[in-house]
């Protein structure tokens, strides 16, 4: 694959990914916003980040070593970069922090940091199984 068909490629991922990532955070907030009023816990982006770890985790195990670069590019770099998002993990746990809620952003930092890692193993394990 060429160098510019490939950027072409993660770039298209990439935003396949961030349409995902929309549609889940959204679908995930809706429904437990609903259970859970007045926790004010940003459950989407946990739920896309550990999600998406545990996707790429799944990932690399399942298209080993010898895989092509370019389906690792485009499906990790792209569509999993795309789709997850730390910076707005990040952003959510100093608003936390911020607004007086700092044992809520504590748990999040944690939940996302120790979810991820976790999701990533599992998928790992699945995908080598």
């Amino acid at each position: 694959m060429s160098g510019a068909l490939l950027f072409a490629a993660v770039c298209l991922a990439g935003g396949a990914g961030a349409v995902a990532r929309f549609h889940v955070d959204r679908l995930v907030t809706s429904a437990l916003r609903a259970r859970f009023p007045a926790a004010g816990v940003p459950w989407g982006t946990l739920a896309v980040n550990v999600s998406g770890s545990f996707l790429l985790g799944l990932l690399i195990a399942t298209a080993g070593a010898g895989a092509p670069g370019a389906l690792l590019a485009v499906a990790g770099s792209g569509f999993c970069g795309g789709y997850t998002t730390f910076s707005t993990a990040v952003v959510e746990v100093v608003r936390s922090w911020g607004d007086g809620a700092p044992r809520r952003a504590v748990a999040h930092a944690a939940a996302t940091l120790l979810g991820s890692v976790a999701a990533a193993a599992a998928g790992l394990a699945l995908g080598g199984a």
